[in-house]
C-alpha cells in the first residue's frame, strides 16, 4: 500500500511537491569534478556528421547496417544535482556496406529540454507526463528503430540518419510505461518487458509488443515501495521479475536530487515467475538475499521445475552515491530457480567485476553456451580495458585486453547469418582511446576473441561511456 504522501501526490499535490524539490536542488552545493561531467565523461557540445573515417583491417562485407549506441550527453547539466542516469541522450552510430564505413554521426534525442536548447521546435508525438529524457538503449523493432528508458518514458524512433522522428508510444498503443530492456522472443517475434512509472509505488506492468510493434498486453503486477525495475528476462513460459531493494525514494526527491533512488533495506528481494498469459495472482514469487541486477545475460528452463537465471549481480545500489552507481562487487552469477520449493540457489560463474552482458540473442529464453561482458574495474570511471568471453559449458574464460589507455563499452554480438552456429559471428562496440582521444568502433571475431580486431573505425574525439545499443542491419 502506497504511503500518504504518494497517494496525494498520485491525487495532484505533485505540482507542489516538485517545487519544493526545484527549491532544494536550487540550494545544493555543486559537486567537484563530477565524476560523470569530467575525464572521459566530458560531455560532447556539437552534433557533427564524419564521411571520411580512417580503417585499420578489413570489415566483413556481409556486415550491411548501422550500430547505434545511446547514453547521457547532458547539453546543460547542473553539477549539482546531476546524476549520469538523468542526462540527455545522445545516440553514436557508425553506417557500414559493402566493406566500407560509410560515416559517423551523433545526435541528441530531441527532449523538449535538448529542442529547446537548440533553438528548434519541439519533436512531435505525446510526453510522458514525468519526462521526456530518453537515454538509455536502442532496439530495431517492426521495422523501426527505437529509442527508449525506464520509469514511464515513451519510446522515440529515429530515423536511419540517427535524427529524431517522433515520441511514439507504439502508435498510441502503450498506455502506461516501458522500459529500457525488452526481450524479443526469437520464437514470436513479440517483445517482453517489466516496467514502472516513477509516480507509481504500488504497481509494475507486464507489456508485450506484438511484431508488428503493437502493444497487445499491459497486465498490472501489485508492489511496494516503487522498486526500480531496469530489467527482466523470459524463457519458454515465464517473464522473470527482478524486484529487488532500491526503491523511490520520497526523501531523495525533496531533497532536489535528480535520480530519486536509495538503497532500502526495508524492502524485500524477491523474484517472479509470471507465466507468459498469466496473472499477478498466478506469479511465483521467491525470496533471494538482499542484491541488485541491472542486466542478465539469460535464462532458460531445463524441464524439472527448475530455471537457470545468468546476471551481474551488484552487492547493493545506490546506497551511498547521489551521482551514479556505487556498489563495491558485481560477480558473474547463475542462479538456479526451483518453482516447486521457490528457493533459489546461488552460484558465482566468474568471481571478478564485470557488467553488460551480452549473449548471441537469438538464444534468448534458450540453453546457450557463450556470454560476452566488460570488466568492471571501476564503475565510476568506466576505464577498464578488458572485455571477456565465458564458455558456460566448458567454464572457461578468455579475456580481450585493448591495452593502456583503451576503455571499452558494451559489446554486442551480430550472428554471421541467421541460421550461424551460436557465437559464430562478430561482436562490435566502441573503445575509447585516451593515448590520442580519439574512439573506434571495434570489430572483433566472436570465434577467435583473444586475437587483434578484425577492423576498427576510427572517430576522431572521445565518445563518452554510454550504455546500450545494438546492430540494426539494413
Amino acid at each position: 500500500m502506497a504511503n500518504p504522501v504518494e497517494t496525494l501526490i498520485r491525487n495532484g499535490v505533485a505540482k507542489a511537491v516538485m517545487k519544493v524539490a526545484d527549491f532544494n536542488r536550487g540550494r545544493m552545493e555543486p559537486v567537484a569534478d563530477h565524476p560523470y561531467l569530467t575525464g572521459l565523461h566530458t560531455p560532447m557540445t556539437q552534433e557533427v556528421s564524419l564521411d571520411a573515417l580512417k580503417v585499420t583491417g578489413k570489415i566483413p562485407p556481409e556486415l550491411g547496417g548501422r550500430y547505434i549506441r545511446i547514453g547521457p550527453n547532458p547539453i546543460n547539466a547542473d553539477p549539482a544535482s546531476y546524476h549520469w542516469f538523468t542526462g540527455d541522450g545522445m545516440v553514436h552510430g557508425v553506417r557500414l556496406k559493402a566493406g566500407k564505413a560509410q560515416w559517423y554521426r551523433n545526435r541528441w534525442i530531441r527532449s523538449s529540454k535538448v529542442s529547446q536548447a537548440l533553438g528548434e521546435a519541439p519533436a512531435p508525438g505525446p510526453r510522458s507526463p514525468n519526462f521526456d529524457t530518453v537515454n538509455t538503449n536502442i532496439v530495431g523493432h517492426a521495422g523501426e528503430a527505437w529509442a527508449i528508458v525506464e520509469a514511464g518514458g515513451f519510446p522515440v524512433r529515429i530515423d536511419k540518419n540517427l535524427e529524431t522522428i517522433a515520441h511514439d508510444p507504439f502508435g498510441g498503443s502503450l498506455k502506461n510505461a516501458f522500459t529500457a530492456h525488452p526481450h524479443l522472443d526469437p520464437a514470436t517475434g513479440e517483445m517482453h518487458a517489466i516496467t514502472y512509472k516513477g509516480d507509481v509505488p504500488n504497481r509494475v506492468w507486464h507489456v508485450v509488443v506484438d511484431a508488428q510493434g503493437n502493444v497487445r498486453r499491459e497486465m498490472p503486477i501489485p508492489v511496494k515501495h516503487g522498486p526500480m525495475i531496469h530489467d527482466c528476462m523470459i524463457t519458454k513460459n515465464y517473464i522473470i521479475i527482478l524486484d529487488f531493494p532500491c526503491t523511490f525514494s520520497m526523501k531523495a526527491l525533496v531533497a532536489g536530487h535528480a535520480f530519486p533512488y536509495r538503497w532500502n533495506p526495508d524492502h524485500q528481494a524477491r523474484v517472479g515467475l509470471l507465466p507468459r498469459e498469466g496473472s499477478a495472482d498466478d506469479i511465483i514469487w521467491c525470496g533471494v538475499d538482499p542484491c541488485f541486477i541491472f542486466h542478465p545475460a539469460n535464462a532458460y528452463e531445463t524441464g524439472d521445475d527448475t530455471i537457470i537465471f545468468d546476471a551481474c549481480v551488484h552487492d547493493t545500489m545506490f546506497a551511498k552515491s547521489a551521482q551514479g552507481p556505487d556498489s563495491t562487487r558485481v560477480p558473474f552469477e547463475r542462479w538456479t530457480i526451483n518453482l516447486k520449493s521457490r528457493r533459489i540457489d546461488r552460484a558465482v560463474i566468474d568471481d571478478h567485476s564485470q557488467e553488460f552482458p551480452r549473449p548471441d540473442e537469438r538464444f534468448t529464453g534458450q540453453p546457450y553456451r557463450y556470454v560476452f561482458t566488460m570488466a568492471l574495474d571501476n564503475f565510476e570511471g568506466m576505464d577498464g580495458t578488458r572485455i571477456f568471453r565465458h564458455d558456460l559449458v566448458a567454464k572457461t574464460r578468455q579475456t580481450h585486453d585493448f591495452g593502456a589507455g583503451c576503455h571499452p563499452g558494451e559489446f554486442v554480438f551480430v550472428p554471421k547469418s541467421a541460421d550461424a552456429a551460436e557465437g559464430d559471428g562478430w561482436l562490435m562496440g566502441y573503445v575509447i582511446d585516451t593515448n590520442d582521444g580519439t574512439t573506434d568502433l571495434v570489430i572483433l571475431s566472436a570465434k577467435n576473441f583473444e586475437a587483434p580486431p578484425v577492423a576498427r573505425i576510427t572517430i576522431p574525439h572521445i565518445i563518452p561511456p554510454g550504455f546500450h545499443g545494438s546492430w540494426i542491419a539494413d
